[in-house]
């Protein structure tokens, strides 16, 4: 199990558009396979920023989204919204016997 978090800051003004393409987007990505949640998540004292939290059965799985052409059309209009560059966080869980 692979936990991506991404934090993305926007240009205030970009928000509402932000999250109208989450919201036309959200179901596909979800359905993806290896995709088994994606929750977008908003800063608590900064409301232009938000981080998607996701789970994907794996590396392989990520990279085959981040690859396709959903993906792809996604980020590119996410991206031309960004007030600074996005930062990216892959995790694993730690469990303890």
């Amino acid at each position: 199990m692979l936990i991506r978090i991404v934090r993305m800051a926007f240009r205030e003004e970009e928000t509402a558009v932000f999250l109208e393409i989450f919201r036309e987007s959200k179901d596909k990505i979800q359905a993806f396979e290896g995709c088994q949640r994606l929750e977008l998540l908003q800063d608590l004292h900064q409301p232009n920023v938000y981080s998607t939290y996701s789970l994907w059965e794996s590396e392989a799985h990520l990279n085959a989204y981040r690859q396709s052409e959903l993906f792809g059309s996604v980020w590119k209009k996410t991206k031309a919204l960004f007030s600074e560059k996005a930062q990216a966080w892959s995790h694993r869980q730690v469990v303890f016997p």
